[in-house]
């Protein structure tokens, strides 16, 4: 059998994003956080077909829209990505935003607004659309918080680190420059993503974090690594590290939500201060933080990330059960 899936395909500042329009699985109308599970148990084949090689590659990022469940919320949606469907995606929230308007597959309730039901939570969306294009989005996050600061772990090949762990919608280690990280001058992409798996295995041996007030959202899959900026727009430079071998090439709109929450947390950044995040690239997001709100028991932020999108092309993606790599594959990491 053939399956055939029509998608818009886009990118965030620079990370690619898939927003499938068309072929998706009918999911019963549920919160989207059990729809998701729902899908990860029972269509996960889809993912790995539209996100892994030969269809995909280490950094794809994609997005299915669904019709809400909430009142609240103008649609529903989940992450596809080469690491799972994450319980929140900035990035891929700004560019599935832009696809969809520009394209005509949602109409807001009210005109430069949106609210988006994800399985952490309602995300709401300002954006800039004066003609026929999104010039600009900005994601009002789920509230983010600092769960651990200054955590050490050993890391084989680079030493004892310091490390905070927060969440903005993912949870995060959050380097910053030290003795055992001077920063990104003599390393490449490739070093970057040895570190941080070797940083994420070893610090799940002293820290795995559950969300309070989601049992379900657990554990530190991403790694953040910062140095000073390039751009002097920008606060400062990351590198976000995700799945087994990704690393953003967008500021990251999650990642950029826990620095603000950690630098929130170690009282370094206050209500109304904002935090331009700059790429690997030199493309910047401008975080802003909203307002101060409690996580369960943890004191944490309303953060808001702003960025720009930009729609790549139409893309009809067939998957062939006849072929022996129908539902994709990644290279083991030698």
């Amino acid at each position: 059998m053939r399956h055939s899936f029509f998608c818009i395909d886009a990118h965030t500042c620079g990370n690619p994003v898939r927003l499938v329009a068309g072929g998706a699985p009918l999911l019963p109308h549920l919160p989207i956080a059990e729809r998701r599970a729902i899908f990860v148990r029972e269509h996960d084949w889809i993912r790995q077909a539209l996100m892994f090689e030969p269809r995909g590659h280490d950094i794809m990022s994609g997005a299915i829209i669904y019709p809400a469940y909430r009142t609240d919320c103008d649609f529903a949606v989940i992450f596809i990505e080469v690491s799972g469907c994450l319980p929140m995606c900035g990035a891929g929230t700004m560019g599935l935003v832009t696809a969809a308007l520009e394209e005509g597959l949602v109409t807001p309730r009210n005109p430069g607004r949106l609210s988006i039901e994800t399985p952490a939570g309602r995300v709401d969306i300002t954006y800039d659309k004066p003609g026929d294009f999104v010039e600009s989005v900005r994601m009002f996050n789920v509230a983010s918080y600092l769960h651990a600061a200054d955590v050490e772990v050993e890391v084989p090949g680079l030493g004892r680190l310091t490390v905070d762990v927060s969440y903005g919608g993912n949870y995060y280690a959050v380097v910053e420059p030290q003795a055992a990280w001077p920063g990104f001058d003599g390393v490449n992409a490739s070093d970057i993503a040895e570190f941080s798996r070797r940083l994420r295995t070893a610090l799940a041996m002293v820290c795995h974090p559950t969300h309070p007030e989601d049992y379900t959202i657990s554990g530190v899959h991403h790694v953040l690594w910062f140095d000073v900026a390039k751009n002097a727009e920008a606060d400062g430079r990351g590198a976000v590290f995700y799945g087994d071998n990704a690393i953003d090439r967008s500021p990251g709109g999650t990642g950029t939500s826990a620095r603000m929450a950690q630098l929130f947390g170690k009282g370094r950044l206050i209500v109304g201060e904002t935090f331009r995040q700059e790429s690997l690239i030199g493309t910047v997001f401008e975080g802003r933080v909203e307002a101060e709100v409690a996580v369960g028991e943890f004191k944490g932020i309303k953060p808001s990330v702003g960025g720009w999108a930009r729609i790549t092309g139409h893309n009809t993606i067939f998957v062939d059960d006849r072929d022996p790599l129908a539902h994709g594959f990644q290279l083991s990491r030698m």
